[in-house]
Parts: C-alpha cells; structure tokens; sequence
C-alpha cells in the first residue's frame, strides 16, 4: 500500500478529521458552525444602532435581526429539540409573534449588547449539549409535521450549520450594501484598482446579453 500523508486515510484520501463518526467530525461541524456565528457577527463591526437594524432589503432583512434569529434557531434546534433547553426568554417565542417574524428584526426595546449577549450564549449552550449528548442523540422538532418530527441532533446540527452560514452570507451582502464593506477576503483578493477592474469584466459579460429594446418606428 502507497505511503499517505499522516492523518489521511489511505482508502479515500481524505482527512481522517472529516470522515462521517467519532469526535473528530463533531469538531469539524461545531467549528464550521462558529465560522459562520463569527462570520455574520463581524458584519455588524463599526456600524451604529441605525444601521443595523434598518431594513436593506425589500423583504426588509437586517443584520441585527439575522442575529436575533439565528440565537433563536440553535435554540430551538440544538437545545429545545434534545430536550436541554436553556434558560434564555425569547418574549417573540412566548407571545407567538415569531409566525410573524417578530425574531427578524430588532424592537426598539431590544438593545443590540442585549441581543448580541443572547447570540453568544445561545452559541456556547449549544455546543455544550452537541458534546455532551453526540450526534445520535435524538431529537424532535415541536413544529415540524408529525410524520418527519423525530430525528437526531446530528441531522439538526448540520442543519444549522447551513442555515447559519447561509445568513453570514446575507449579512456580507446586506453589509457591503450599507457601506461597501466587503467580506473577509475582500482585501486578500486584491486593491480597489482590482476591484473596479473586476467588476468592469463582470458587467461587460453581463452586457453582451443585455436586451436592446425594440424600435418602434416612431422616430424623433
């Protein structure tokens, strides 16, 4: 059998830290994870109180609210649903206000340190019951359909590791949208000249299928 490099299983190639059991995958997830929690937090750096709650969006997305939801989502995925619910109070859970989306947007009540602290201890109560319960654990989801109600907190981990890097994803865009702020790599990419001149490429591909409206004839 050919030499591997170490830490790398000789059948598939890959690292023995990725591979589908044991602890090792529990820390491959819960790291992605905290990437992602890092990821939409840093969007709020350096933007005042308006900022980050004010809608950007048409469908009135904003970065505080991506917080307060995704505090909420692990949660109610990695806590509620496992049966270690935390001590936290979500008055939006409570009062049913969160089926009108009351947990995507900040009240004025709500102070940003006040949300931010339930984000990041949202995040340290569900990984402590990721590693304490493992990912066989099962698990049910309250408001799913009865028929796919019961699951595992593995299904739901990785289920929340999509769903929370995709909203660091909006915040990114929600954030360069504000203040032109790229993302983590927008500097390692290249300078402003890079930029622009990137940007020109794309809207030059963009153009050369542009639709040219049709002369109707008229004349001037």
């Amino acid at each position: 059998m050919s030499a591997t490099p170490s830490g790398t299983s000789a059948v598939s190639g890959t690292s023995e830290s990725t591979r589908v059991s044991g602890p090792h995958f529990v820390d491959d997830l819960l790291r992605y994870l905290q990437e992602g929690r890092d990821g939409l937090l840093r969007a709020l750096d350096g933007l005042d109180d308006y900022d980050v709650r004010r809608p950007i969006t048409p469908s009135g997305t904003n970065l505080l609210g991506l917080v307060k939801h995704v505090a909420g989502v692990q949660l109610a995925y990695l806590a509620d649903s496992v049966g270690r619910p935390s001590r936290e109070r979500l008055p939006w859970v409570e009062d049913g206000s969160i089926w009108d989306s009351a947990d995507m947007w900040a009240t004025a009540e709500e102070s940003r340190a006040d949300l931010v602290g339930l984000y990041e201890r949202a995040a340290t109560h569900c990984d402590a019951v990721v590693r304490e319960l493992g990912l066989d654990a099962p698990a049910r989801v309250a408001w799913w359909p009865e028929e796919r109600r019961e699951t595992t907190l593995g299904s739901l981990l990785v289920r929340c590791v999509a769903e929370v890097s995709q909203h660091a994803g909006h915040a990114d865009i929600l954030r360069e949208s504000i203040d032109g702020r790229g993302g983590r790599d927008h500097d390692h990419m290249g300078d402003d000249a890079w930029w622009s001149d990137y940007v020109a490429r794309v809207q030059a591909a963009a153009d050369a299928h542009r639709t040219v409206p049709a002369d109707d004839g008229g004349g001037s």
